[in-house]
């Protein structure tokens, strides 16, 4: 048996090798979480669903999180990541499954609760593993990677009206899909299970630093800093998040166009973040300036809203100006929190950005969806979105001004 002082760094291939496994567990449930979009007409002509019941199979994802995620944090610091993606990636199949085997508003809506209940505190969970192998490591392009392959599981599910077309005959088929999608999850997060159990044996890796006990005052202690992350995380994803909820259905109804062609210009935003998330991961290592660059994309995304709500514009412009911001300021926000945030909080820190974010989530779907059907269109929703854009602006301004009064730390700074 190998002493403490016989062990090595695990070799880089091994690293990239766990990116690889837990990125597959991510692919899954990202698909799940985009399989109601492209359904959403078939939804409303088969079981009579309204924009209210669309808002709310999307939104109720979002409910359990706003308390679960911040405790599921705190879990994954007291049980380690390796029980803790086991636990939530159970939950997400049983919810993927509970969506798909009725037709009825409440069923489904279990359902994507249950999924829900999982799937955000996986991806809390699996941000806080690449965090503990990758710290000081090409951090910023491990995680970049982690939402290429991650998002390749929404580009998927946003075009299966396309590559899976004899699906949409009837509502359950894609949802079908989707469960199918929350197997591979689990599948590829018991891979990692056992593969870190070994790599623990042979080399060294950060320990799985435990909290004696699930303490929540603990995150009012953590600095402005993160709470500027926090803000802007919450205002950029609920501009992008519940618009594609919509997205598909806007595009058919206001454009005229295809499920099929509506399914791929929502999916660019996806596509846009495969591509190019790992690219601005690498730049941001290298040049720092994280700060200025999350206002940056946040400016983005202020005009593409009206754009498409009031010019007859090729869609694929403003689209693909939505996938610029969509690539950047990921690649550039989650690293950060690791920069600001003590490691054995990371847990706790992840859980409650993300918690704040699912408020921002569960209540602008439901939002949209009321806006929606009380004016009878989309306008009003699309200037929503527009002022989230303006409201990151000012908390990545914000951010800027606490970074420049730091000496623990500071985000401008390149990372190799």
């Amino acid at each position: 048996m190998n002493s403490i002082n016989n062990l090595r760094e695990p070799p880089v291939a091994l690293r990239w090798f766990v990116l690889s496994v837990v990125s597959f567990a991510m692919f899954g449930n990202y698909y799940v979480y985009d399989s109601i979009s492209p359904l959403a007409d078939v939804l409303a002509k088969q079981l009579h669903f309204t924009d209210d019941n669309i808002g709310l199979l999307q939104g109720i994802y979002s409910f359990p999180n706003i308390i679960m995620v911040a405790i599921g944090g705190m879990i994954i610091d007291r049980i380690g990541t390796r029980k803790a993606n086991l636990l939530f990636s159970t939950l997400c199949m049983i919810g993927a499954f509970f969506t798909f085997i009725k037709g009825d508003i409440v069923t489904m809506a279990a359902g994507r609760l249950i999924f829900g209940l999982g799937a955000e505190s996986l991806i809390v969970s699996i941000t806080t593993t690449l965090a503990k192998w990758f710290k000081g490591k090409e951090l910023s392009f491990a995680f970049g990677l982690n939402l290429t392959i991650a998002r390749l599981g929404s580009f998927a599910a946003l075009n299966s009206p396309t590559w899976a077309k004899s699906f949409y005959d009837n509502w359950q088929g894609p949802l079908l899909i989707s469960f199918v999608a929350s197997l591979v999850s689990v599948i590829a997060v018991l891979t990692y299970y056992f593969l870190d159990v070994w790599a623990r044996k042979k080399f060294v890796l950060h320990e799985e630093q435990k909290q004696e006990k699930l303490v929540i005052k603990e995150v009012f202690k953590f600095g402005s800093a993160f709470w500027y992350i926090t803000l802007l995380c919450v205002t950029f994803y609920s501009a992008m998040f519940p618009f594609q909820t919509f997205a598909i259905k806007f595009f058919q109804e206001v454009h005229g166009v295809s499920r099929e062609t509506a399914g791929f210009l929502s999916s660019i935003l996806t596509l846009s973040a495969m591509i190019m998330t790992p690219l601005f991961g690498i730049l941001v290592d290298k040049i720092g300036h994280r700060a200025k660059l999350m206002i940056f994309g946040s400016m983005l995304i202020i005009p593409v809203y009206l754009i498409m709500a009031y010019t007859k514009i090729s869609l694929f412009i403003p689209m693909s100006i939505m996938g610029i911001a969509f690539s950047l300021i990921p690649a550039v926000m989650w690293p950060s929190v690791a920069y600001v945030v003590d490691e054995e909080k990371l847990g706790t820190a992840y859980g409650f950005m993300t918690m704040i974010q699912n408020i921002g989530l569960f209540a602008t779907n439901i939002l949209i969806g009321k806006v929606n059907e009380i004016t009878q269109g989309y306008t009003t929703g699309m200037w929503i979105f527009s002022f989230f854009g303006i409201f990151g602006v000012l908390f990545g301004y914000l951010l800027l001004k606490s970074n420049r009064k730091s000496t623990k730390f500071d985000l401008e700074k390149p990372k190799f």
